[in-house]
């Protein structure tokens, strides 16, 4: 088993994307996951999801667009005073 290492995103912060296809964009921390090391922000790295009908449950099929994870070392802390990104908590 591997051990579970200490973020420093919690739920609430207010981050900036670093890296990746959402480089550059803001967003708020919806979900952290500390055994995975990531974080889900809220509007960001949107993903869509074909489902299928479900007779027993009455729900329809179709696209369901939802938040995916991104990996912590691709955020970081939002400033609130500059509006960048910081390593050390305000």
């Amino acid at each position: 088993m591997e051990a579970v290492t200490k973020m420093k995103l919690k739920k609430g912060d207010q981050i900036v994307v670093i890296a990746g296809k959402e480089k550059g964009k803001t967003g708020t921390v919806t979900k952290v996951s500390p055994t995975t090391n990531r974080v889900i922000v809220a509007g960001l790295n949107m993903i869509k999801k074909a489902t299928k009908p479900n007779a027993q449950t009455g729900e329809g099929g179709g696209i369901l667009e939802k938040e995916a994870p991104i990996h912590a070392s691709n955020v970081m802390l939002l400033d609130p005073k500059t509006g960048k990104g910081t390593r050390k908590r305000a």
